[in-house]
């Protein structure tokens, strides 16, 4: 189980970066696992607090189910689209994956983390920057055109 404090440990520069992301926007995008094995993305809030990340889940909600069936889950920051001509200043979008850990036995659930992934441009606006952490394999960066 990782918190989202041990990662804030790990990479407090890196977790910032996520978390402001996140934080920037009311609204994300959660995906989860249908019982028929299909995907479900639904809008959801989030809330980085006591070194954990959290969300919830109305009552009879089907994200919820879903996680209480299946706890594996991703959620996407919300974006924006680069600016013409000020590329560079595109902060990026943030992704975190794991699994969903019930707070209550209902529709609260903390994160066990599995992957922070954040995704922006160079400094000069010429390579897409996918920068992402893992438990077992720490922060690992990649540059593509």
């Amino acid at each position: 189980m990782t918190a989202w404090r041990e990662f804030e440990a790990a990479e407090p520069e890196f977790a910032k970066r996520v978390q402001a992301l996140f934080d920037a926007h009311k609204h994300k995008t959660i995906a989860t696992v249908r019982a028929d094995g299909s995907p479900r993305i639904s809008g959801i809030e989030t809330v980085f607090a006591d070194g954990e990340l959290t969300f919830g889940s109305m009552p009879n909600a089907r994200k919820g189910a879903d996680l209480l069936r299946d706890p594996r889950f991703a959620v996407h920051s919300a974006t924006v689209d680069p600016v013409e001509g000020a590329e560079a200043e595109w902060p990026g979008e943030a992704k975190i994956s794991g699994r969903a850990v019930s707070a209550d036995g209902g529709g609260s659930f903390r994160v066990d983390v599995a992957e922070v992934v954040h995704t922006h441009l160079n400094a000069t606006a010429t390579l897409l920057v996918v920068e992402w952490w893992t438990p077992a394999g720490g922060l690992r960066k990649v540059e593509r055109e």
